[in-house]
Parts: C-alpha cells; structure tokens; sequence
C-alpha cells in the first residue's frame, strides 16, 4: 500500500517515521507547504518528497492529515475529493460544526478516522480487562510548557486524549459535569451515574505526568501512560502495629503489558482497516463527539 503524511510538524515526522518502517506499506510520501522542512523529513527517513499535494494524493492509497488544526476541514476536504482514505490527527476539526459539516462529506467507501493515539497503548487494554465496577476515576496529563503549542488550550490539546479514553473505553450514557479552565490550566469533574471521574491536565507543570488512576471496592489500578506500567493495589489482608503505627499489608499485583509503540499499533490498525474497507477503531463520529466536550468545558473557562 502507498501512503502520504501532510504536514510534517511534530506528529507528521512521527507518522511518516513509523510509515516507513511498516513492511505493510509499500511507499510513503510526504508534503508540506514548508518544502525544505518536507525534503528533510524525506530524506532522513528514505521516503519521497512530493512537490504538491495534489500530486502525493494521484499517488497514494491513504494518508495521515498531520497539518495544522485550523486547516483540518479544508485540508481533509481536499483528501475527501480526491478519493483517498485518510487519518485526520486530533482533533478531528476546530470545531464541532466543522466537525459535522466534513462527516457529510465522507462517502461510504472511504474509511476515515481519527488518531486519538492513547486509545491504542496498551494499558488501555489491560485496565478495560480488569474494571469491573469503578467507584472512582481519575486520569493526569500534565505538561511543561512548550513552544511548539499555538493557538489551542489545554483542553483540546492535552486532555481531549482522555476525554476519548473515558467516553469511549471506559464509560457510557448520561454524565454531568462541571469544570473550571484557564488557557493552560484545567480540571474537569465527570460523574458518570453515582461514579466520579476527574482529569486534570496543564501546560504548566515543571513533571511531565501520565497517569490514570481506579478505586473499586476490592482493589486499586494505577497505571502510567508514558512507562506503560500498570499496578493493582488489593486491599490489605490485616493490620498491625509497628512501634505505635498502624502498617498495612498490600498485595500489589503488576500487570504484564506487552509494551509497544501506540502510534505503531495505530497506523498499523489504520492500514489493515483500509485494506479490509471497515471503519477505523476511532471513528469520525467519536472525534466529534471528543470536540463537543472540550466546547462544553471550555464555555466555563475563566
């Protein structure tokens, strides 16, 4: 299969890198506007530079949209025309409305999806395996600041990854919620039935911090997304006393995670999808849905 990466930021160096070295992919193209930044990437992964969009899309079966996200709609739309399946990196637009209006424009034997990457590490997985009943959730995502941000809060930058996890690995129907938000700064509470789950998540922050956390009524899950270590905490057999101090006895379990790369594990899902011609694991339809919750929260930002 031959495939094209636009735009070659951060995350486009990441895809056309990992493209590369997929022996399911046959070729790959990259292009950006920034035609020396485009060759560099090219030549430092052995891949092509094409001098255009429109020539990388007569030549390719898929791409990844890596550009911009105020350039999402019109660029996907421009992939949508030519015919070529696509895996637009999050958020899927700028805005809900965006986001709907390119989902009418997506025909059926096209398969489009959105790289919400945390949906495929690998803890993910495993901790669907052992919640039963969560009684409490809470996930971090915590950054120093970075000049490579522009434009974006917090919200749709960092926490959407775990907007998605929540509403599309972990829970479902009705929730409430309440938040409160600066530019760079946020903390959301979700309550799913009687079950809180919170995230936080900031650009200020002077650790990088990855972290999910689970309370049930027998055991505790925590899990780190950058290490992809998870633990279960059960609950202590007894107590005692050592030197006038109550000690616990915890049984810790740690879990065997078959450690990977998630955006390997995704584009590898993506080529196999378009292949097969059925719908990628993050749907448009879900992307939208992660976008109307980062509105939600950012109408309370201060």
């Amino acid at each position: 299969m031959d495939v094209g990466v636009i735009g070659v930021g951060v995350m486009g160096q990441n895809h056309a890198r990992v493209y590369s070295e997929l022996k399911s992919v046959d070729s790959v193209q990259v292009f950006d506007l920034n035609e020396t930044a485009a060759q560099n990437v090219a030549a430092k992964n052995g891949i092509e530079c094409a001098g255009s969009m429109e020539e990388l899309l007569r030549s390719v079966d898929a791409v990844s949209l890596c550009v911009p996200t105020p350039y999402h709609y019109a660029t996907a739309k421009e992939v949508l025309d030519a015919g070529v399946n696509m895996l637009i990196e999050k958020p899927i637009c700028l805005t809900s409305q965006e986001a709907e209006d390119l989902i009418k424009l997506i025909p059926d034997d096209l398969v489009v999806g959105v790289g919400h990457i945390e949906r495929f590490n690998p803890i993910i997985a495993e901790i669907k395996r052992i919640v039963k009943n969560p009684l409490y959730v809470e996930i971090k995502r915590h950054n120093p600041a970075s000049a490579r941000v522009t434009g974006s809060s917090v919200v749709e930058d960092l926490m959407i990854h775990d907007i998605d996890i929540i509403f599309n690995a972990l829970f479902d129907g009705e929730y409430s919620m309440q938040s409160v938000c600066t530019f760079d700064i946020c903390g959301a509470m979700f309550k799913f039935g009687k079950t809180p789950v919170y995230l936080s998540a900031s650009r200020k922050s002077s650790k990088k911090l990855r972290m999910i956390y689970i309370e049930e009524e027998e055991f505790t899950i925590q899990g780190d997304f950058m290490t992809q270590e998870v633990y279960v905490y059960r609950k202590p057999e007894h107590y005692h006393v050592e030197e006038q101090r109550y000690v616990q006895d915890n049984i810790i379990e740690k879990v065997m995670v078959g450690k990977v790369e998630p955006l390997k594990t995704e584009l590898n899902t993506f080529i196999d999808c378009v292949k097969k011609g059925i719908p990628f694991t993050v749907t448009p339809e879900q992307g939208l849905a992660n976008v109307r919750v980062c509105e939600a929260i950012k109408n309370q930002m201060i």
